[in-house]
């Protein structure tokens, strides 16, 4: 699998990264995730992202694979210590949380720790950078990055704190390709796309998802109407237009299911896409996003 630079960190990071969310969220059986993390591994993918709070997605992937830690690149982040809709930003719970990250991992340093979804607000503060900070100084975590959107992302970007970058990056969230990737490309910052794939949204037809998680952006597919996406494979379209953004290091695909890795991966081993389709998908953007299309977290 293609590898590229992770910004300016030592890390040569393959193209797809795994994420986290839905083994812990769905409730995968540990005997799916053991294969299909193995598989993956095996197929060349080195990136492994999760979260505090993808329910027991950390301790999954602990038990999974911290037997081949030199194997991949592992990422988490923090912030969210009783659930993703319960934020938790004082300092003593991050430390407490990290130091519970690294348990559940079976690890004793990540590569990257990151801040979840944290508001511009709170960076301005200083104090959770901090505690990331003095994680990396105690070899709890090698980088620290920031996962977030829209005007929080910028600030990320702009204070010069995070080795990292994690934001939405994909064909019906473009808000991020003029107001925060080239800035952080600039800086030298590792780029990671989330939801390259747009969460499917498309797949559930005329009928809005009964996921609202995915409803923002069936809405917005519904009036762009891609051509694409009447093609025989939208996905490796979709996924690859991502992967064709030069400040993208590394997108993250969460699945469940142990075969969907394999599509995933043979999908990105098609490349970039043509510059013309980039830009015929990028000119449709332009043509028609209303301006509350911002990131979504």
């Amino acid at each position: 699998m293609e590898k590229r630079q992770f910004g300016s960190t030592d890390m040569l990071v393959s193209v797809l990264g795994f994420g986290g969310a839905e083994i812990g969220f769905e409730g995968a059986p540990q005997e799916d995730v053991d294969a299909l993390l193995g598989a993956a591994l095996d197929s060349g993918l080195n990136v492994i992202d999760t979260a505090e709070c993808y329910a027991d997605s950390e301790a999954k992937i602990g038990r999974a694979v911290s037997g081949r830690r030199n194997d991949f690149f592992l990422f988490t982040k923090c912030g969210h210590s009783s659930g993703f809709e319960m934020p938790d930003w004082d300092p003593f719970m991050l430390t407490k949380t990290i130091n519970r990250s690294l348990k559940r991992l079976q690890t004793e340093c990540v590569d990257l720790i990151q801040l979840h979804s944290c508001t511009e607000e709170l960076l301005r503060q200083g104090d959770v950078i901090e505690v990331l900070q003095k994680a990396k100084a105690e070899g709890k975590t090698r980088y620290i990055g920031y996962s977030g959107d829209r005007n929080d992302a910028l600030y990320a970007v702009e204070c010069g704190a995070f080795d990292t970058l994690q934001t939405s990056c994909n064909v019906a969230d473009q808000q991020c390709l003029t107001l925060t990737l080239p800035k952080a490309a600039e800086r030298g910052m590792g780029v990671i796309a989330k939801r390259p794939i747009a969460n499917v949204a498309w797949r559930s037809g005329p009928n809005p998802p009964e996921n609202s998680y995915y409803q923002s952006y069936w809405e917005r597919l519904q009036k762009l109407d891609y051509d694409f996406l009447k093609s025989a494979d939208p996905i490796a379209t979709a996924m690859r237009f991502t992967l064709s953004q030069p400040a993208v290091s590394v997108a993250i695909v969460g699945t469940k299911n142990p075969s969907r890795w394999a599509e995933n991966s043979a999908f990105a081993r098609l490349g970039s896409l043509s510059p013309s389709l980039v830009q015929e998908i990028r000119d449709r953007w332009s043509q028609i996003a209303q301006p509350d299309w911002v990131g979504q977290t």
